[in-house]
C-alpha cells in the first residue's frame, strides 16, 4: 500500500507552490541579469527599451501602466536611459502637458541585441517542457494573477480612499 499523498498545505513553507513561484521567479530575473549585463542593462531597462521598439513613442505615464511599473520607479528608469543617451523626452504634440519617451539611435541599436538574448534565455528556460503543459502553466498563473489582483485591488482602492480623506 503506498503513503497517502501529502496536501500541498501540509507542507513546509518552502515547499509550496507560492514559494516555488516567487524563488523561481526571483532565478528567472537573476539570469536575465546576468545575460544583459553584456549590454550593460537591467532588466527594468531593457524591457522599456524592448517595449519602446514595439511601440514607438509613448507618455510616461503609458509607459509605466503597460510595464506595471510606478510613474515614479518608470521615471527613474527613463532617466538612467536617458543619462546614457538611449532614449529622450520629446514634447507631446497631442497634450502640451506631456512627454513622450523615444529610443534614440543607440537605444534602437540594443534593441535586436535584447531580443537575441530574451529569445536564447527563454529557449534555455523551455527547454524539456512541451507546449502544452507550457499553455498549461500559463493558464494556471493567469488564474493566479486575477486572483492577487482581487486581492490587492480592494487594497489599493481603499489606500487612495484614506488619502483623499486625510490630505496632510
Amino acid at each position: 500500500m503506498s503513503a497517502p499523498e501529502r496536501h500541498e498545505l501540509d507542507a513546509p513553507p518552502w515547499l509550496r507552490v507560492e514559494s516555488t513561484l516567487m524563488a523561481t521567479a526571483r532565478a528567472i530575473r537573476r539570469a536575465y541579469a546576468l545575460r544583459l549585463a553584456a549590454l550593460d542593462l537591467n532588466l527594468s531597462q531593457a524591457s522599456l527599451l524592448a517595449f519602446l521598439g514595439e511601440a514607438g513613442p509613448i507618455t510616461q505615464s503609458r509607459l509605466a501602466s503597460r510595464l506595471e511599473m510606478g510613474r515614479a520607479a518608470a521615471g527613474l528608469v527613463i532617466d538612467g536611459l536617458e543619462a546614457r543617451g538611449l532614449v529622450e523626452r520629446r514634447p507631446d504634440p497631442a497634450d502640451r502637458r506631456a512627454w513622450l519617451i523615444a529610443p534614440r539611435p543607440e537605444g534602437l541599436r540594443l534593441i535586436g541585441s535584447i531580443a537575441e538574448i530574451d529569445r536564447r534565455l527563454r529557449n534555455e528556460l523551455r527547454d524539456g517542457i512541451p507546449h502544452r503543459e507550457r499553455q498549461h502553466l500559463a493558464g494556471l498563473l493567469e488564474r493566479l494573477r486575477r486572483n492577487l489582483l482581487g486581492i490587492l485591488e480592494p487594497e489599493a482602492e481603499a489606500a487612495s480612499e484614506s488619502e483623499a480623506a486625510d490630505p496632510r
